[in-house]
C-alpha cells in the first residue's frame, strides 16, 4: 500500500467509528504531513481523493472538512444511476459556504441599494468588474456596453422582439441549436431559418448566401462546444464568421455559455474578430448554478439603446442581490479558484467519457466524437437504430439520455443524435455506465 493510500485508509476509519464526525475539520496539510511522517504532497493527494469519494470537502482559506452523513446520503443517492441527460452543472462541486458568505456581505454592502429600483442596465460597481473580468476572455468593452441581464434567455428574448437598423426579422439558427431558443421563436411568431451544423462546422458559402439574400437578422450561434452537439468552431471559422457578418451588416448573436470550461487559451470568441456586428452573451448559470439568474450581454452601440428600453419593460432591474454577490465573489478571487476547479473536474470526466467511448464503441456506423473539454458530446447512431426504444429501454435501467429531436427545426432533416453529458454523473461511474449504453444497443440490434 502506498504511503497516501494508507493515509486515506487511516482517516476512512476514523470516519466510521466517529472519531471524525461530519462538518469537523480535519488537520491542516503541514499538521496531516507531521502526523503521518509523510510529505505536504503525499497529504493533498490523499485528501484530494477523499473529496472525490465525498468522504471530505474543501473550503478556500479554510481547509478540508468531513462531509455529513446527509451529505454523503445526498451523494449517494445522485449517483444510483447514470444521468447522461442533464447539463446543469454540478451540486457537488459548488462551494455552499464561500457563496454564502458573498451574499452575507452583499446585504451587508448595498443594503441601500436593495431597496430602490433604477438600474435596468445593472449595477455599477459590478459592470466595471463584469469591463475588467471579461478582457479575460478577450472580449474587450467599456461598462456602458455591458448590459446585465437575468439569464442569458432574457438576452435571447429581448433580441428576438426589438428592431434592429437593418429592419430584417429572420433569424437564422444551427441544426441543432439550443431547444429554448427554437421554442421562443416559435412562440412568438419570428421568421425562421436553419443551416446544417455538424463536427465538421458549418457551409461558410451557404452561410454567405443567407447573409447576402436571407433578409437575416441575426444569426444566432454557439462557437464553443455547441449545445447540443460539443463541438466548438476553429479560429479560422470564426474569423470567417465575422468578416461575413461585416461585409453582409449582418448581427452575430454569439452564446458563450460554457467560456469558462475552455482549455485552449488561444481560442477567442467571434467577438474578438468582429465586435461591431457580433452581441457577444455570457452565462454564470453553469460555472455556478442556475438559480444566480446573472447574464451579460455586450452589444454594438447601435443595439443599445433598443436593447435598454425592451429591457426597462420587461424586469426593471436584474436580481440585485445576486449581481452584488457575483461581485464580490469575483473581487474576491473566489470565482477564478471555482472556474480552475470546476474546469478540471469537467476535463477529468471528458477525458474518461472519451477514453470508455473508444473502449465500447466497436461498431462502424456508430460514431462519436473526442472532445478534449466541456460539458457534453454526442454520438450519432445509424438511422436504423430505433432511438426512441432505445432511450426508454435504457431509462428502465436508470440510465437517462436524451435525443436531439427538439434541437432542429420542423421543417429540418434531423440526425439520430444521442447527447452525453458529464456534469451529473460521477467520473468512477462513467466507464459503467457507456458499458451499459453499447450493451443495450447491441441488445436492441438483435431484436
Amino acid at each position: 500500500m502506498m504511503k497516501y493510500e494508507e493515509v486515506i485508509h487511516d482517516i476512512e476509519l476514523k470516519l466510521e467509528d466517529g472519531r471524525i464526525r461530519g462538518g469537523q475539520k480535519l488537520p491542516s496539510v503541514r499538521e496531516a504531513s507531521d502526523a503521518y511522517a509523510c510529505s505536504k504532497s503525499t497529504v493533498i493527494r490523499a485528501y484530494a481523493e477523499l473529496e472525490k469519494r465525498h468522504r471530505l470537502y474543501s473550503v478556500p482559506q479554510s481547509g478540508y472538512y468531513a462531509v455529513t452523513q446527509k451529505q454523503a446520503e445526498a451523494s449517494t443517492s445522485a449517483n444510483a444511476g447514470w444521468n447522461f441527460a442533464s447539463v446543469a452543472p454540478d451540486p457537488e462541486v459548488f462551494p455552499y459556504l464561500d457563496f454564502q458568505h458573498c451574499i452575507n456581505k452583499a446585504i451587508d454592502r448595498y443594503r441601500n441599494h436593495l431597496f430602490t429600483y433604477g438600474t435596468p442596465q445593472g449595477l455599477p460597481s459590478l459592470l466595471q468588474v463584469l469591463s475588467k473580468h471579461l478582457a479575460a476572455y478577450q472580449v474587450f468593452a467599456p461598462a456602458e456596453r455591458i448590459t446585465v441581464t437575468s439569464g442569458v434567455q432574457q438576452a435571447l428574448s429581448i433580441l428576438a422582439h426589438m428592431p434592429f437598423p437593418s429592419g430584417r426579422r429572420t433569424v437564422l439558427v444551427e441544426q441543432p441549436t439550443y431547444t429554448i431558443l427554437l421554442e421562443m421563436l416559435a412562440l412568438f411568431g419570428v421568421p425562421v431559418q436553419g443551416i446544417a451544423r455538424t463536427e465538421r462546422g458549418i457551409d461558410l458559402d451557404e452561410l454567405e448566401t443567407l447573409f447576402r439574400v436571407g433578409e437575416i437578422k441575426f444569426f444566432y450561434t454557439i462557437p464553443r462546444f455547441q449545445n447540443p452537439l460539443g463541438t466548438s468552431y476553429g479560429t479560422d471559422t470564426k474569423k470567417a464568421i465575422a468578416a461575413l457578418a461585416m461585409r453582409y451588416d449582418v448581427i452575430v448573436v454569439e452564446d458563450d455559455f460554457l467560456a469558462d470550461l475552455e482549455t485552449d487559451p488561444k481560442a477567442d470568441p467571434i467577438h474578438a474578430y468582429g465586435a461591431s456586428h457580433v452581441v457577444y452573451l455570457k452565462s454564470y448559470s453553469k460555472i455556478l448554478f442556475p438559480g444566480l439568474r446573472v447574464g451579460v450581454a455586450v452589444l454594438p452601440p447601435e443595439l443599445q439603446a433598443a436593447f435598454s428600453r425592451f429591457k426597462r419593460f420587461t424586469d426593471i432591474d436584474s436580481s440585485m442581490l445576486s449581481q452584488a454577490a457575483l461581485e464580490i465573489y469575483i473581487q474576491s478571487g473566489m470565482f477564478a479558484r471555482r472556474k480552475r476547479k470546476i474546469s478540471d473536474s469537467y476535463r477529468h470526466r471528458m477525458l474518461r467519457l472519451v477514453r470508455a467511448l473508444d473502449a465500447c464503441n466497436d461498431t462502424q456506423d456508430i460514431r462519436h466524437l473526442r472532445p478534449e473539454a466541456g460539458m457534453h458530446t454526442h454520438i450519432e447512431l445509424p438511422p436504423t437504430l430505433r432511438t426512441k426504444t432505445l432511450i426508454d429501454r435504457l431509462a428502465k435501467r436508470k440510465i437517462e439520455l436524451r435525443d436531439a429531436d427538439a434541437s432542429f427545426l420542423p421543417s429540418f432533416p434531423k440526425r439520430p443524435l444521442l447527447q452525453l453529458s458529464i456534469s451529473q454523473i460521477a467520473d468512477e461511474r462513467i466507464d459503467e455506465g457507456v458499458a451499459a449504453l453499447f450493451a443495450e444497443i447491441a441488445r436492441l440490434r438483435r431484436g
